[in-house]
């Protein structure tokens, strides 16, 4: 009555690199970087009316050591862009970003000295979610589609190349030097 009905002999067939894409795509355990509104929508999503636990991400971790996704929600100032960035180094590989809301994303209505005009400044963004602020349900289908990218990303070295050449992107397209002393 199963899906071993349907297997010929019971047996089935996959690559380790399919099976670990899966695996890993349900379980992120998102490190919480809740700066300002879109804080609130990202707390919204994890409640029992849009649930994330659904897709394996009921518990919001506290520490960047039991993390694997990052999301960025709402604006980065200067002050804290160093701090993000030491919260960034501490998760272990592999790990994603997702940077929520237009103010994460860009800098928003924010165009001043004191905030940095998108995190993609700071660490390398995976996926990058718009509106001030986003619903919880544009966050899920964010993650839903980061999913997508996850089940899909090769294993090895081929994740340390990609987000080295987010970092070299986002290290020339910094208009002030004194962010280049946040990526190494």
């Amino acid at each position: 009555m199963g899906i071993e009905d349907k297997l010929p002999s019971g047996v089935l067939l996959t690559t380790v690199e399919g099976l670990s894409g899966y695996m890993r795509k349900a379980s992120f355990w998102p490190a919480t970087f809740g700066l300002a509104c879109c804080a609130i929508e990202m707390m919204t999503s994890g409640g029992p009316k849009y649930d994330l636990a659904r897709f394996g991400m009921e518990v919001f971790r506290a520490s960047p050591r039991q993390a694997d996704l990052m999301i960025v929600a709402g604006r980065v100032s200067q002050k804290m862009a160093p701090v993000l960035r030491q919260i960034y180094d501490q998760m272990p590989d592999p790990k994603w970003v997702l940077a929520m809301g237009v103010c994460a994303s860009s800098g928003g209505m924010f165009n001043n000295y004191a905030i940095v005009q998108g995190v993609d400044h700071v660490v390398p963004v995976d996926m990058y979610l718009p509106g001030c602020p986003p619903r919880p349900e544009m966050l899920i289908d964010a993650i839903l589609k980061l999913h997508d990218q996850v089940q899909h990303t090769k294993l090895g070295a081929n994740r340390r190349v990609e987000i080295e050449q987010l970092e070299t992107a986002a290290l020339t397209a910094t208009p002030t030097s004194d962010m280049r002393g946040l990526l190494r």
